[in-house]
């Protein structure tokens, strides 16, 4: 089977139009979620509206992405899975890649280029380095200690993203937007804050820090579509359908959204011409139900699932114990605690969308995917609501069991075994997080040094009360089995 290139590839299955040579966008953090979400509603403005909005796109340390779209002259497709049918689209907006940890000088020139008007990101939420307690970079962080040094030590996407807007300052003073693409709550204001405390902290000219206050924006955006991991039943369908070889192809489910503030700095594509784009200067709402009802939903079932041995989302959806919290964690924890919600958003049908969504086992998206990070990911989904709950007088149930599912997943009581799903699931702090409940004489303590650990905000760990009910699911998680804590959660 032929490999795709320029010469044999299908236009005719062209997502929007091709990039013009000339380059406008540089992207720090290529991988699946940029391919199948930005870099497609790129393609698509081009097709309406023209512009010089080609992307360099930059891998960190990996080549795995960029090798094969090189050797296909920048293209990939999209594969795209629904209950409804599946289809293959290609992508083909991509000039220039580029290694950052093999070619950091071309980094920092790509972003200094004038002729750049936008830097965007997606380097998950744990590629900012922001400390999930106070907020504040984390300075001595492996990731962003080396880089205060000098642009010659920078290798994380942070540190060399604020030393190219260094050398942009003191070459051209050009503006440009940086806009992040991770989902993240505020994620605008995060990188501005985290990219200004780096220029402090590495000590730079007053007039760098004048031009990010002046001639840089940041702003935020909430970014939605399912993107799950490339494997080789990925290619093979993508080989059946193009009767071409991918070795970079993207599965995504169908739906995309893209809500933006309008605050760019140097001109922009007409991404409004895409479908499910919005310009909005609600961001914030809009995150809050993305991020709560869709993210904090989608850790809930990742956990019970992984504690249930259901290898997909959608056979953890399936099951009916799962749908009820689900349903339980979105009308009565997260859903009140968005207010307002945005303009003419029908919280119903949204609902309803989600779990459409959630049954795609077309997409099947891995359990252990989803419940990766999860450290980072609570920390955007859970404190507020359940304080809010608190604060109330009430007990929040939902996200007490989301909590006791995830520490039963990534960091069990001894002698309890979570599964082989569970022990997928990518978290960073599992290391710490044995050390911090090693020695624990039962599970109470055991929940009590996690909440109390830093892991969690103070205010939230402060509140026995919670802390007890989540004690009280592992618990019963431990001895009875997860769906035996569902239904205690529910009240059944």
């Amino acid at each position: 089977m032929a490999n795709l290139n320029r010469s044999n590839a299908p236009f005719e299955r062209r997502i929007g139009t091709s990039a013009p040579d000339a380059t406008g966008i540089v992207h720090l953090g290529i991988g699946q979620f940029h391919r199948a979400h930005a870099a497609v509603n790129t393609a698509l403005a081009m097709a309406a509206a023209g512009g010089d909005w080609g992307i360099v796109g930059v891998a960190n340390r990996s080549r795995r992405i960029i090798d094969p779209m090189i050797n296909q002259d920048f293209l990939y497709s999209i594969l795209q899975l629904s209950p409804e049918g599946t289809d293959v689209q290609l992508v083909d907006v991509h000039r220039r890649l580029f290694v950052a940890a093999e070619q950091p000088a071309e980094v920092l020139a790509a972003i200094a280029d004038p002729n750049h008007k936008i830097v965007t990101l997606t380097i998950t939420e744990k590629g900012y380095n922001a400390d999930g307690v106070t907020g504040r970079l984390m300075l001595n962080s492996p990731e962003i200690a080396p880089g205060l040094a000098g642009p010659d030590s920078a290798t994380a996407p942070l540190a060399q993203l604020a030393w190219g807007l260094v050398k942009r300052a003191k070459e051209s003073q050009a503006p440009i937007t940086v806009l992040s693409c991770d989902n993240m709550q505020s994620a605008g204001n995060t990188t501005a804050s985290m990219v200004l405390q780096f220029l402090e902290a590495a000590k730079v000219d007053s007039e760098v820090l004048d031009y990010v206050a002046g001639q840089v924006s940041f702003p935020n955006a909430m970014v939605d579509r399912i993107v799950p991991g490339t494997n080789e039943q990925t290619k093979t369908q993508v080989e059946q359908i193009l009767g071409l070889r991918d070795e970079a192809p993207v599965p995504a489910e169908a739906f995309t959204m893209w809500v933006l503030e309008d605050h760019f700095k140097a001109g922009r594509p007409a991404w409004e011409a895409a479908p499910g784009v919005t310009f909005s200067e609600e961001v914030e709402q809009y995150e809050l139900v993305k991020l709560r009802l869709l993210n904090g939903s989608h850790s809930l079932i990742a956990y019970l699932g992984g504690l249930s041995n259901s290898p997909t989302i959608p056979s953890a959806r399936d099951k009916d114990f799962v749908a009820k919290s689900v349903q339980a964690a979105i009308r009565n924890e997260y859903l009140p605690s968005i207010d307002p919600l945005p303009q003419g958003f029908d919280p119903d049908a949204y609902i309803a969308q989600l779990f459409h969504r959630w049954q795609n086992h077309a997409l099947g998206d891995k359990t252990a995917r989803v419940g990766s990070d999860g450290s980072a990911k609570l920390l955007q989904r859970i404190p507020e609501p359940a304080l809010r709950m608190l604060d109330m007088g009430e007990m929040p149930h939902q996200m007490a069991l989301t909590a006791a599912a995830w520490i039963a997943c990534v960091a069990p009581p001894a002698g309890f075994d979570p599964g082989p799903i569970a022990a997928e699931m990518e978290e960073p702090q599992r290391d710490n997080l044995a050390k911090t409940t090693a020695g624990a004489k039962d599970i109470g303590e055991h929940v009590e040094r996690i909440m109390t650990g830093g892991y969690f905000p103070a205010e939230l760990g402060e509140r026995a009360e919670f802390t007890d009910r989540i004690a009280e699911l592992v618990e019963i998680i431990t001895t009875d089995g997860v769906e035996a804590a569902a239904n205690n959660a529910l009240g059944e």
